[in-house]
């Protein structure tokens, strides 16, 4: 059998149904096998949006994405997504394909060394270099993927590879040496933290992304709820425990709530629960250890002890390890702390600027009409606080936005990708006018692929979010205005998508009721003022 088709073979038994990806010279082989097979291919319109369109698969069908380009160009477009997926943990297996075996090295035609290129920020990757080890390699890229902390997983595929004739063998287990995540806590650790915990006056829960990547979401409301400790949480965090919680304090960091970050100031004891504890969730992170007793669960035991120390240390899977603690876990007395926190909630006036939308009220509508299985993708600016800040969290509400890395352009390819994957729920994608033009061009995948999310656009002619910087940093704005902005429902309608602009905020909630009823594409660009801030 030859090694595309083998390919094939290896992505049923993996259960994959759908590829997203852009073909070349070099992976032609590979296009062939799929071209005969039942697998879904979905012909994104550059690179970079395979990889965010597989981020968005992957986050919201809780499955393995996959895509797949050529080698050179090909390749190197995917870096960006891959870096984006690497930071925020996706599982991702990318197959690209590469010049001929015999000539690698010597600088040809659309060579390039992508898993050196990629090498310090994807979680592992393979240059097939012996053909029969293909079947392991491809069994292993999908462990390595979704085990331990998910991440990308990259095999570069020379081209005269493609065509060799090998057995079909697909292990049916993985035994990879020094690649053994640690899966359930340590017992003892375990009793520690819940000791730490019950005997503290102040203590605090804070969750970040690896509680959506564990599916731990219903142990850690179970715990919340036993326990009576309230929870803050890290921006991918949002939706680890729903909005109306009350135990759940909000957003921490440099674009969160004051009384959420005054409580992880003031708290003796925090409990980090799949956090990194980066540099925009805690500005300065070293300091939480000589204030508070530290207990960090987190399945990377790298992260742990990276920014802040911990005074006890939980490796393992957030969900097992959760479901140790519900056993354990008693009510504390934190009422008085709950309230003392809430003292300090400061409410921030929304300022309305004459003849101008304002952005956190579309949101909120928004919120109030969708339904509890909505998707929402948010990209890189103040339209990614906006949303974060004032879309409610409930039921199987999803909110997906690019954190640690920060991509501008991630919300449509990932709003297509979680689109394709869920045609049963609705979707949305919200963009600033900047972002927007950074992948605008995947409008052309979506209508091939007849899915109908909802494209909310905030248009405040400028980079909104480094223009709020410069101005808090009281410097002048430079290189920040986009005076020259396009009429952006024109272009959407060249697609054959329904697209309105709205400037009046007495339509706003009209709108999107309409949007919301209609079953197909939508394209709402709101024209916000300038001034609008993210807080």
């Amino acid at each position: 059998m030859k090694l595309s088709d083998v390919l094939v073979r290896c992505l049923m038994e993996e259960q994959v149904d759908t590829v997203f990806g852009y073909p070349g010279a070099a992976i032609l082989s590979v296009y062939e096998s799929l071209r005969a097979s039942s697998i879904h291919h979905v012909l994104v319109r550059q690179e970079q949006a395979a990889v965010h369109s597989a981020s968005g698969y992957a986050r919201t069908t809780g499955k393995v994405g996959v895509c797949i380009a050529t080698s050179g160009p090909g390749a190197t477009n995917l870096v960006t997504g891959i870096a984006t997926a690497y930071m925020d943990s996706i599982p991702i297996v990318i197959f690209t394909g590469q010049v001929k075996s015999s000539l690698i090295g010597r600088d040809v035609f659309q060579e390039v060394d992508i898993t050196g290129c990629t090498e310090p920020f994807i979680k592992h990757s393979y240059l097939l270099q012996n053909p029969k080890d293909f079947p392991r390699i491809v069994k292993e890229a999908f462990y390595i993927a979704r085990t331990g902390r998910p991440g990308p997983v990259l095999i570069d595929l020379p081209m005269d590879f493609q065509d060799v004739q090998i057995d079909f063998n697909y292990p049916k287990k993985v035994d990879i040496p020094g690649y053994k995540p640690t899966i359930k806590g340590h017992i003892g650790q375990i009793k520690r933290a819940i000791k730490l915990l019950l005997n503290s006056k102040r203590p605090l829960i804070c969750t970040g992304g690896g509680v959506h990547l564990g599916q731990a979401k219903e142990e850690l409301a179970y715990m919340i709820e036993k326990s009576h400790i309230p929870m803050v949480h890290t921006l991918m965090g949002t939706g680890t425990l729903d909005t109306y919680s009350p135990y759940n304090l909000g957003m921490i960091g440099s674009h969160g709530y004051y009384h959420a970050n005054w409580a992880l100031k003031h708290a003796d004891t925090i409990l980090f629960i799949g956090a990194r504890i980066a540099d925009r969730a805690v500005a300065n992170a070293g300091i939480l250890d000589e204030k508070a007793n530290i207990i960090h669960i987190d399945i990377d035991p790298a992260e742990i002890g990276k920014m802040t120390a911990a005074h006890i240390p939980v490796v393992g899977d957030v969900k097992e390890v959760l479901r140790v603690m519900n056993e354990l876990i008693k009510t504390s007395e934190t009422k008085e702390w709950i309230e003392t926190i809430l003292n300090h909630k400061k409410k921030t006036a929304d300022i309305k600027y004459e003849h101008s939308i304002n952005p956190k009220t579309v949101i909120k509508t928004l919120s109030n009409l969708l339904d509890d299985e909505a998707i929402i993708t948010a990209d890189v600016g103040q339209n990614q606080f906006w949303t974060m800040r004032n879309m409610e969290i409930k039921g199987n509400r999803q909110i997906l936005c690019s954190g640690g890395f920060g991509t501008m352009g991630y919300s449509l390819p990932a709003c297509i990708g979680a689109a394709i994957g869920n045609k049963s729920r609705k979707v949305v994608g919200v963009f600033g006018d900047g972002s927007f033009q950074m992948s605008f061009f995947e409008l052309g995948t979506l209508v091939q692929e007849h899915v109908n999310p909802i494209m909310i656009l905030f248009n405040n002619s400028g980079l909104g979010m480094v223009r709020e910087i410069q101005r808090k940093l009281e410097t002048k704005e430079y290189g920040v205005g986009l005076p020259k902005n396009p009429d952006f429902a024109a272009i959407v309608r060249a697609y054959g998508i329904e697209a309105y602009r709205i400037d009046d905020p007495d339509k706003v909630e009209q709108i999107l009721k309409q949007a919301i009823a209609s079953g197909k594409p939508q394209f709402l660009e709101f024209i916000v003022s300038d001034k609008e801030s993210t807080l």
